[in-house]
């Protein structure tokens, strides 16, 4: 159910894109949405974030149809620069390119904050996920020059509790 309201509001998005003649785009949706979408948790969402590959502001009326969402900044948050490579695109989109992020992009993202919901949902996906590709990502996020610095420190900080309570 919670997966398919979400899906229907992409879909409406991307009706939207057609209608108003735009161009098709690329999102990459990250966060609770991503982990139902992809069935890597079953935790309830409706909200979506997404990472902003810096849209013009005509998509702004398209991506209102995704109510409630928030538009990360690549530089304030924890993802690789290789998440794309990673992503999993949905096929039953024709006109726009939908990506959720890997369940291992998504697990080294919840690392910075590890409030009870994060962790809830990491509980979930780390048995699925993979070890070595785990730790790449986290190599690859620690050596990141655009990430700012008080986002480096916090990620830091959590990674030590991380790394002992799931044994990455």
């Amino acid at each position: 159910m919670i997966k398919n309201n979400l899906l229907e509001a992409l879909h409406q998005m991307e009706d939207v894109t057609k209608l108003f003649k735009l161009e098709p785009f690329e999102i990459y949706i990250i966060g609770g949405s991503a982990c139902v979408l992809g069935e890597y948790t079953t935790r309830a969402t409706l909200d979506f974030d997404f990472v902003d590959l810096g849209y013009p502001a005509k998509y702004g009326k398209v991506f209102t149809l995704l109510r409630d969402y928030d538009m990360l900044e690549f530089q304030s948050t924890i993802l690789s620069p290789n998440f794309k490579e990673r992503a999993t695109k949905l096929d039953e989109f024709k006109y726009i390119s939908v990506y959720i992020l890997s369940k291992e992009d998504i697990a080294v993202s919840k690392i910075i904050r590890l409030a009870d919901k994060d962790i809830e949902d990491l509980n979930q996906i780390i048995p699925k996920c993979d070890r070595n590709t785990l730790n790449l990502i986290i190599d690859e996020v620690l050596n990141r020059t655009d990430l700012f610095e008080s986002k480096r420190n916090e990620f830091l900080k959590k990674l030590k509790i991380f790394r002992e309570k799931y044994n990455v």
